[in-house]
């Protein structure tokens, strides 16, 4: 179905009967989608176009937390490449260069040196984002560790939903070229209670409050990525949306019913439910991806799951695709997601990656230290 033919999507709902309309993809909700269900009398999980701008612009954001005092790193928003190359000037490397837009997680560049920076400009204004690179967010970069939090909200209540650290990087030991997201595991013990507190105090409630107060309400889930700075936490970006990979550790520890909550949210009734409970086990996923991979992946590549899943794992597929007959196949750059459980993190990530080594699938790679930040903790 064709997602951006809103009347096929609504005509469809109507057909169906639909109870609960889930949107998942990003790109769906910045096009407004669910302002054109909710406007048929649909009870929609996600947040409007108006609301969802905090993940289709970068600079939206950035200025949201301006007017709403939220801290997150220093910026300039640049519409023009003369205008880029100027404003380096008053930041230091490493640069952290952001395509305004969607750009599938990504349109983030850090270049090392003044060189790679005015390069790497040229390219993002020159097309190599599309649209999402016609204006370009040029930030402070933070130093830290970054984790990620995860809130409800049906616009006016606010529950904490969980925990997670994502590895952006395509390489072992966080080298390498972004991706949206190589790995992941839930919870994130370097956010304390303490820290809880304070992302909700001075970040998320911050943020569900202005919008609401300027009449654009977001309902959702709302996904913020943090930098855990020496000052204290900082907002990185929003995602509005659960996020992949992060979103596998997270359903793998909830105790509950996922849809109980968003129901509740989408029909203004959060303030009724209990605080969602969740396994104190830790869950770790590992992508297993395509080569090629944040690049142009290799498609088409075999895929044998074998007994992958005998021990209790779960294999998510994020880009595979049968053939005529029947043939598991990649058809994407992040193919699979491998998720286990365990009683801490080690265990977690033996159970992950032994799960792994099962599946038989030569043309792709993964990383082979997800969690290694936490394990070196001890």
């Amino acid at each position: 179905m064709d997602l951006t033919d809103h009347d096929l999507v609504v005509a469809f709902c109507e057909q169906e009967q639909i109870g609960l309309v889930v949107i998942g993809p990003e790109a769906p909700l910045v096009d407004g989608l669910a302002d054109s269900l909710r406007a048929e009398g649909f009870a929609v999980f996600g947040p409007s176009k108006a609301a969802a701008q905090l993940e289709g612009s970068k600079a939206f954001t950035k200025e949201l937390c301006d007017r709403a005092n939220i801290p997150t790193a220093g910026y300039v928003r640049t519409t023009s490449l003369e205008q880029a190359k100027a404003a380096l000037a008053r930041f230091s490397p490493p640069y952290v260069l952001k395509a305004d837009g969607l750009a599938a997680g990504k349109g983030v560049v850090i270049p090392e040196t003044l060189e790679e920076a005015e390069e790497a400009l040229a390219d993002m204004f020159g097309g190599q984002f599309g649209e999402a690179g016609a204006e370009v967010v040029i930030e402070e970069f933070m130093q830290g560790e970054e984790a990620s939090f995860f809130a409800l909200t049906d616009g006016a209540s606010i529950v904490a939903f969980g925990t997670a650290q994502d590895h952006k990087r395509v390489g072992d030991g966080d080298t390498g070229p972004n991706t949206g997201g190589m790995g992941a595991y839930s919870p994130a013990p370097i956010i304390t209670p303490e820290l809880r507190a304070e992302v909700m105090q001075k970040i998320i409630t911050p943020t569900v409050r202005q919008l609401a107060d300027e009449g654009t309400p977001y309902s959702g889930v709302l996904y913020a990525g943090l930098m855990l700075t020496d000052e204290g936490p900082k907002l990185v970006e929003y995602n509005c949306r659960f996020g992949d990979p992060e979103c596998q550790v997270l359903m793998m520890r909830l105790e509950e019913d996922l849809a109980d909550y968003m129901l509740a949210c989408a029909t203004s009734a959060l303030a009724s439910m209990e605080r969602p409970r969740f396994s104190s086990d830790t869950a770790m996923t590992v992508v297993m991806a395509a080569k090629g991979y944040p690049g142009t992946p290799e498609k088409g590549g075999l895929i044998d799951l074998k007994d992958a899943e005998a021990d209790g794992a779960k294999v998510f597929h994020a880009g595979t695709v049968l053939d005529d007959d029947g043939v598991l196949r990649a058809n994407g750059g992040r193919v699979l997601n491998v998720v286990a459980r365990g009683h801490d993190i080690k265990a977690a990530q033996d159970a992950a990656y032994a799960a792994v080594k099962k599946i038989d699938f030569a043309s792709g790679f993964y990383r082979n230290d997800i969690g290694w930040r936490e394990i070196a903790r001890g």
